[in-house]
């Protein structure tokens, strides 16, 4: 296993559509542990593929209460509803933490590494980690998600001082 490099903000990769996975073949198998790792060792809750550069639908999402990892192929949101604002970030955009209106609730149709289908439900942080990484999929930062004033102020600030190389985590990045 390797701990691989976080893209950042301005990487081309993260605004793209992912592709979706085909086989899980051992390539597959050996992106997902280079996640897991990498996920944990940026203390994240979730890591999508184009976020290591990856242009591939594949996310690595962590459960808040027991930190257990678990790999998601071609994950879809099939059900949601509520609302919830809370404090995001993301490991490609350190330092920048935002509130963020999503679903309370989602459920994810995904396929896991034996080719079986699975459906997971999840709330609260998880509901939010599980969108937050799909977004990834589709070429959408959190950042996005924000009020035109408050994102473009943050792209300004981004402009013109940088992303911090090693800034601290809040309660935690997606």
């Amino acid at each position: 296993m390797a701990i691989l490099k976080v893209r950042r903000y301005g990487d081309p990769t993260l605004r793209r559509r992912a592709n979706p996975v085909g086989a899980i073949t051992p390539d597959v198998r050996s992106l997902v542990a280079d996640m897991v790792e990498t996920m944990y060792d940026e203390t994240g809750l979730g890591l999508a593929a184009p976020q290591v550069g990856m242009s591939v639908r594949l996310i690595v999402v962590a459960n808040d209460e027991t930190r257990e990892a678990r790999p998601l192929v071609n994950p879809a949101i099939v059900e949601q509803g509520g609302e919830a604002t809370a404090e995001e970030g993301c490991l490609s955009i350190p330092g920048v933490f935002a509130q963020v209106t999503r679903s309370a609730w989602v459920r994810v149709d995904a396929t896991d590494l034996e080719g079986q289908p699975v459906s997971i439900s999840g709330r609260g942080i998880f509901a939010r980690v599980l969108q937050h990484e799909i977004d990834h999929l589709d070429g959408v930062l959190f950042i996005d998600r924000l009020d035109p004033v408050t994102r473009d102020r943050i792209k300004r600030k981004i402009k013109k001082e940088g992303l911090p190389e090693d800034a601290p985590h809040r309660a935690f990045a997606l």
